[in-house]
């Protein structure tokens, strides 16, 4: 994936600036929910968590500032929507602009690629013959996961 010199922190810069493990947080932001997950201080594995209702930034902050200090968060990993050709659309810039607006929380943060979450997430729970209700509830936490999975394999393999 391209980026950008205004990333708020490339790959190996994420990497360097995480003490050696320690708990992410992975997020799939939406505008009507934001998905999380959550991996083990090891980097082994990453589980869905909760998932917020948008209201407003600030809310909608207070609740992520919650997770992160009662799980002990190191790094933020958000998926930053990307067209399938590379490119980036206005989803792409207001998730910029939501990492933008973390940056006050001095956690290092990664923007990875979240190309594939969502249909990834949605097969696998057609696959085990979830209700479409069920799929609304989890799909976005499920996607959350997916990113935060992807990051943390890249980060262990050193593969970023």
């Amino acid at each position: 994936m391209r980026r950008s010199r205004d990333d708020h922190a490339f790959p190996a810069q994420f990497r360097d600036a995480l003490p050696n493990g320690g708990r992410l947080i992975g997020l799939d932001v939406g505008t009507k929910t934001i998905g999380t997950a959550l991996c083990d201080a090891g980097w082994s594995f990453a589980s869905p968590a909760l998932l917020i209702r948008r209201t407003k930034f600030q809310k909608d902050k207070a609740a992520l500032a919650e997770i992160i200090t009662a799980q002990k968060v190191v790094g933020l990993v958000i998926g930053l929507p990307i067209n399938l050709d590379g490119s980036e659309s206005p989803r792409s810039q207001s998730t910029r602009a939501f990492a933008q607006n973390l940056k006050d929380m001095g956690l290092p943060i990664l923007l990875q690629d979240e190309r594939w979450s969502t249909v990834a997430v949605t097969r696998t729970l057609i696959e085990q013959d979830a209700s479409r209700a069920k799929r609304a509830e989890l799909v976005d936490k499920m996607a959350a996961a997916y990113i935060l999975q992807g990051a943390i394999d890249a980060l262990v393999t050193a593969q970023i």
